[in-house]
């Protein structure tokens, strides 16, 4: 477990007593709150926590805790979130592994195991090449990965049947070419991946583009294309795949979850707190100029969402033969 902390007393009561009573709903918060990362340090789930969590103190004017709880492809820290004490004191960044796990046989854990408050950001994916690579832009790279051999061009991002996996099948199938037509090389992240394409050992990177963002300054990759809806900030020469007339669009999100069971009056008093820190505008624009798109949805809008997104990846897993349930 990797613990990144701040306000260093009120992180330790968190962890060390998760059995408190809960809080009474005039009261809260009348301590410091723990936001639980499902992912390491520095990944995009943690840099998203840790902007939403500078404007989520000064709504709540008490330190929010940003714990890192690792392993086991997300299971252990949603897991982790999902078992606290419903009490407010303990909520979570969850992402969307979660609409996977039970589809992929690795535990009964999904979206109904935890209070969907709202969706914070979305990450869209994207193509990324080396930047000695024969693809000039997209349709070359199309053209090829429809002449090559089925897993001729291999890609990496995340694990197996992770999010930038998915988003690689479902660019294929958008090509109307096996889901896995792209073979692909596990990794840890996007930072061990790109050195793979950097130094030759894969032929695409399809995870955000925000990631390869450095090293496409530094002439070493080349961004294609994004799988947004809308071109990125940060990246405003690089089409979305729908402008290349291709109809597939994928993006990673970050939300706000909590246990199920938090006392009605302290989860209303909650949300309007999270609604307003998302708000405020040094959380938007530290987000915006990572290239990270704010979105806020609340429960409604968000449990609607996961339930269509929980389709499409079912779908996308049991075409690359990943499905277990």
């Amino acid at each position: 477990m990797m613990i990144q902390r701040r306000h260093l007393p009120g992180l330790m009561g968190a962890l060390a007593a998760p059995g408190l009573a809960r809080a009474q709903p005039g009261s809260w918060p009348a301590r410091p709150v723990t936001l639980v990362v499902p992912w390491a340090a520095g990944g995009g789930t943690d840099i998203v926590a840790r902007i939403f969590a500078q404007g989520f103190e000064q709504e709540l004017r008490q330190p929010v805790n940003v714990v890192n709880r690792t392993g086991g492809g997300g299971i252990t820290g949603h897991s982790a979130i999902a078992t606290a004490a419903p009490d407010g004191y303990t909520l979570g960044t969850g992402t969307s592994e979660i609409a996977n796990y039970r589809t992929l046989g690795l535990g009964d854990l999904g979206p109904d195991s935890l209070d969907l408050l709202s969706r914070i950001a979305v990450l869209p994916a994207g193509v990324t090449v080396q930047a000695g690579a024969a693809w000039g832009d997209f349709a070359a790279f199309a053209g090829a990965l429809r002449e090559s051999p089925r897993g001729r061009i291999t890609g990496s991002g995340v694990g197996t049947g992770g999010a930038w996996h998915l988003a690689a099948a479902g660019l294929c199938r958008a090509l109307g070419l096996e889901a896995d037509r792209i073979r692909w090389i596990p990794s840890n992240g996007g930072a061990p991946a790109l050195q793979d394409l950097v130094a030759g050992g894969i032929g695409v990177f399809t995870g955000s583009p925000i990631e390869a963002q450095s090293l496409a300054a530094a002439g070493r990759v080349k961004v294609l294309a994004v799988m947004g809806e809308q071109r990125l900030s940060t990246m405003p020469e690089v089409p979305t795949l729908r402008e290349t007339g291709l109809s597939w669009a994928y993006a990673n999100w970050f939300s706000l979850v909590a246990p199920r069971g938090i006392p009605a009056p302290v989860r209303e008093t909650l949300l309007a707190a999270a609604q307003r820190a998302h708000a405020r505008p040094e959380v938007q624009d530290q987000l915006k100029a990572r290239g990270i798109v704010p979105v806020w949805d609340g429960p409604e809008g968000f449990s609607a969402f996961v339930r269509g997104f929980a389709e499409t990846s079912a779908a996308l897993l049991r075409d690359l033969g990943l499905a277990k349930t």
